[in-house]
């Protein structure tokens, strides 16, 4: 069998990006003719059709699509086998790209890039702040080599390690919680009264699981942006809202009218990494692992 050229798996990835000829071969530094020669060359190889022509315009077929897919994954594993072989199998050495919610990310990036510069000083680290969904995507078409999310969460096709817990709490304004029944029971708050996360944020869904948040009359249709918004809507009096402890330990409830109080039967979200499944560098991984465990509020990772 004769295997694909990754060059030209590259200019089809590329082509795919840019949705023109001319621009992606500007982008891969060839001339278009090369670049439609290699299209045309993986055609002939697979025996099938990988784009819709009409004289200037073109689509990508199914099968066309499915295979830029497929090759961004191999192609980020032999980018990755080559950086391997440069630094002569050193796990410490080489260019680390790394994906964190936006729910975690502000609360460990400097502890995290602290950790990295102390213990790791030869890697270089990117970091990118994004929802769970396009990190996933990121990750499975090779642009991120690890995440920080909030688990549990299908991840398809990787590997998880949970870092620790992230315990929730009520936030509520000091003038309401004496509205609220003792002992606290979730499902006796006031129709429209709690603030959420928008809906491409996990942590609502994670919130709505773990604390019996089973009436979604409950839940006002005011969504936030962010963690900051939530706070700034629960000082406004009109309701309550959930924050992770990771939030509150790094002083996120900077007013001190707000109250925080466990959520009930001690509701929280896992913190975890997640990466690829094939990856050669897993002892990477999980060295770093244990040095970003002890930045949860509840470590749980155990050696």
């Amino acid at each position: 069998m004769k295997w694909p050229n990754l060059k030209h798996l590259h200019y089809l990835v590329v082509l795919h990006q840019e949705q023109h000829f001319h621009r992606a071969a500007q982008h891969c530094h060839v001339s278009q003719s090369t670049l439609s020669t290699a299209i045309q060359n993986l055609e002939e190889q697979f025996g099938s059709q990988l784009l819709e022509r009409d004289h200037k315009t073109f689509v990508f077929t199914p099968l066309g699509l499915e295979l830029v897919k497929r090759s961004k994954a191999l192609l980020s594993d032999a980018h990755e086998l080559v950086d391997f072989a440069k630094s002569a199998g050193n796990w410490q050495v080489g260019k680390l790209k790394i994906g964190v919610i936006p729910t975690i990310a502000p609360f460990i990036f400097e502890g995290l890039i602290g950790k990295v510069k102390q213990h790791l000083p030869d890697i270089t680290l990117q970091l990118q702040e994004d929802t769970t969904a396009n990190l996933l995507t990121q990750l499975n078409e090779g642009g991120l080599d690890l995440l920080i999310l909030a688990l549990p969460m299908e991840t398809p096709g990787c590997k998880q390690l949970v870092l620790g817990h992230d315990p929730f709490h009520l936030i509520a304004h000091s003038d309401l919680v004496e509205t609220l029944p003792v002992p606290l029971d979730v499902s006796a708050l006031p129709k429209d009264s709690v603030f959420l996360l928008q809906q491409e944020h996990c942590m609502t869904g994670h919130a709505v699981s773990a604390c019996g948040l089973k009436h979604k009359e409950q839940v006002s249709s005011l969504a936030a942006s962010s963690l900051y918004t939530l706070v700034q809507l629960a000082n406004s009096k009109l309701g309550f809202t959930f924050m992770p402890e990771l939030a509150i330990q790094n002083h996120i409830l900077s007013t001190k009218s707000l109250v925080s109080m466990p959520a009930e039967d001690m509701a929280y979200r896992e913190i975890g990494m997640v990466w690829r499944k094939g990856t050669t560098r897993v002892r990477l991984f999980r060295y770093l692992a244990e040095l970003v465990a002890p930045l949860t509020p509840i470590p749980t990772l155990t050696r």
